[in-house]
């Protein structure tokens, strides 16, 4: 009743007026970002953070978490419109999306994706107000060689983000880590990688080597690519039927219930959930040849389960402090820019600050629904805009967001420099997650280590002495064995898809 009761008064503080329009703006450029090709919940979130400094913490992060969940709606329209997706968690919805949108469906699909997100939205939610508090309890008995243990379950998480060679990423991975290191050392005072620079005593500005990695490398890549607009063709009716809500209400709810348990494992991405509810659907149908075909069914199950999972991470990202996709590293990057500790303390803090922003999500799966079905014929006429315009105000606010961090130019050439390189790494195929979320957590690992070691004398064993790390170690590396297995099923399905239909441009994830 405890957990109510601040739910309810986190409504109220939600439902002022400054949050209310912070809320709004989020969740409206979330869907502009999942409407517009080229675009990426990680990439706007990572240009919008130093701008969001003016922002009290709660309407700060009430807006990019609407950002993310607001694009899981939007990231439909492409796929199902023009067989583009933005992500690989919508490759899924291209398969009889499109072929819907072919028969004169496409109205119909982006129904049903719309009040599939919901309904899974809302699931997610409900389930982030009662498992999110339980898993905070469980870190208060948590000292350094947990924490230790848990960054090294966080670790997993990499495996889904190495692209099509596990080595890449963990090259890759390494070199975030070292990247983490650059400055003065909080334990022995010794620099470590400066090269004599007095800007990087402090260490690199995480915020501009993300907007670096992330916006800037899109940029670079978009108007080398040329990228133009595509018509869409036409929308048609876009409130289903009762008989299409009928088809389709079991596979909203099933893809919700996946979505949302696969996305509190850490390492467990949307495209995994995605293909596993479309799975799921074909073979619980009676007519499982109309898939690939234009089945509502792939459209809302998939759908469901992109959403559900989008909420569910939140779960170990405001338990633990684990960012469970590079979205929620840029989520954590804002939470660590106000001083804001994930855990207990979070959950059962005064001002209320993580029960606000939970309450938020409610009222903006609503705004959503409300902004995706009534407007679908406008998102759908967004698609046009041409790169050409779209790339150079992007990179003008990649700029104006990293000079805004500490008014520095260096941390304008950060981003610059990093924007190279993560053109670069994408153009050779290395991905470019790993790196983030390694130099996110590095740090954490490093200052863990140190003090399990101060401990214990400098012995190992306490990694597996003490119960609760040595339970982690052994589910890390269960977690790794069962990540290898799901990416390389989720591979070995995104081929088959690209196989069998050709006329998809897919895009990696990383």
């Amino acid at each position: 009743m405890n957990t109510l009761s601040m739910l309810m008064d986190g409504f109220v503080q939600a439902m002022t007026l400054p949050n209310l329009a912070m809320c709004g703006v989020g969740v409206l450029i979330g869907t502009l970002v999942g409407v517009l090709p080229g675009l990426g919940p990680a990439s706007s979130i990572a240009i919008l953070l130093p701008l969001t400094a003016v922002l009290s913490p709660s309407q700060s992060i009430i807006m990019l978490a609407g950002i993310y969940y607001g694009s899981q709606y939007g990231g439909s329209t492409t796929s199902i419109l023009l067989n583009i997706p933005g992500e690989a968690s919508s490759v899924v919805t291209c398969i009889d999306g499109y072929p819907m949108a072919q028969k004169g469906k496409a109205g119909v699909a982006l129904g049903v994706s719309a009040i599939g997100s919901f309904i899974a939205g809302i699931l997610g939610v409900v389930g982030l107000v009662f498992f999110a508090p339980v898993f905070a309890e469980y870190s208060l008995a948590f000292g350094p060689p947990e924490y230790f243990a848990l960054m090294l379950l966080s670790m997993s998480i990499v495996i889904n983000f190495t692209g099509q060679s596990v080595v890449k990423g963990l090259i890759v991975g390494l070199i975030g880590y070292v990247l983490s290191c650059i400055g003065v050392s909080p334990f022995c005072g010794m620099e470590r990688f400066t090269l004599g620079m007095d800007s990087l005593y402090g260490g690199i500005e995480t915020v501009s080597m993300i907007i670096g990695l992330v916006a800037v490398k899109e940029v670079i890549i978009g108007l080398e690519e040329e990228q133009v607009a595509v018509s869409a063709g036409e929308i048609g009716r876009v409130f289903p039927s009762w008989s299409d809500l009928r088809r389709s209400i079991g596979s909203m709810l099933r893809g919700g219930v996946i979505g949302f348990f696969l996305g509190l494992l850490p390492g467990c991405s949307p495209t995994v959930s995605t293909f596993m509810s479309y799975d799921l659907e074909k073979k619980l149908s009676k007519h499982p040849e109309e898939f690939g075909h234009g089945a509502i069914e792939g459209v809302a199950g998939p759908e469901s389960a992109n959403n559900a999972n989008g909420s569910a991470g939140f779960i170990p990202l405001l338990s633990f402090g684990i960012p469970c996709t590079a979205t929620m590293a840029m989520l954590l990057v804002g939470l660590q820019m106000y001083g804001i500790q994930p855990g207990p303390t979070l959950f059962s803090s005064g001002d209320g600050f993580v029960w606000t922003v939970i309450a938020s999500m409610f009222i903006g799966n609503i705004l959503l629904v409300c902004l995706n079905l009534p407007l679908v014929g406008f998102w759908a006429r967004l698609t046009r805009v041409p790169y050409g315009i779209l790339g150079p105000v992007i990179l003008v606010l990649c700029v104006v967001g990293s000079y805004t961090l500490n008014y520095r130019l260096f941390d304008v050439w950060v981003t610059l420099f990093f924007g190279v390189v993560g053109y670069f790494l994408s153009k050779y195929r290395w991905p470019v997650v790993p790196m983030i979320l390694m130099f996110i957590l590095g740090s954490k690992m490093e200052s863990s280590f140190t003090q399990s070691m101060s401990m214990s004398n400098d012995d190992l064993t306490i990694f597996f002495t003490r119960p609760i790390s040595c339970v982690i170690l052994v589910a890390t590396v269960v977690l790794i064995g069962i990540s290898i297995r799901l990416m390389l099923r989720t591979r070995a399905r995104m081929r088959e898809v690209q196989n069998g239909d050709g006329d998809g441009d897919f895009v990696d994830e990383n």
